[in-house]
């Protein structure tokens, strides 16, 4: 377990939260649940109904649609925000590849987030619309191969 202080440096690091005030992160960082997958622990399935994302404080996470890898998180990194936001079932699975510890940040916790400090939106919007020029790459990488 994460003592209080190191929860607070750990959760400051993160990019989703990066340039927020202090006192924000302190309550934010308070409220999260500290979860632990031993390794090939299912975190989640797709199709699953998701309410909640997770931020990777150790270990590596697999984020996969049937034998489709598409992306490893590690530490800092976070994870299953698409379903907090558009209240639609989990797109992908996740599995932890090692021990992992997560921070969990549920939606009623995040939306009451963004109600206090809008900023938190902007920083996941442009964490997932990084990952959606990721994929693109991907795709596109793919299909001039073929």
């Amino acid at each position: 377990m994460l003592n209080s202080v190191d929860r607070l440096l750990f959760v400051r690091q993160i990019t989703i939260f990066k340039e927020l005030r202090d006192d924000f992160i302190v309550r934010l960082a308070s409220v999260m649940d500290e979860v632990l997958f031993p390794t090939n622990d299912i975190i989640f399935r797709q199709g699953e109904e998701g309410r909640s994302l997770y931020i990777v404080v150790s270990g590596r996470v697999k984020v996969y649609i049937s034998n489709q890898q598409l992306a490893v998180f590690s530490q800092g990194e976070s994870f299953g925000e698409m379903s907090v936001f558009d209240a639609q079932p989990r797109s992908a699975s996740a599995t932890a590849l090692e021990p992992c510890k997560c921070l969990e940040l549920t939606q009623e916790q995040l939306y009451n987030a963004i109600e206090e400090t809008p900023e938190i939106a902007i920083n996941i919007i442009r964490v997932l619309s990084r990952r959606i020029r990721e994929l693109n790459d991907k795709i596109n990488a793919i299909n001039i191969k073929n």
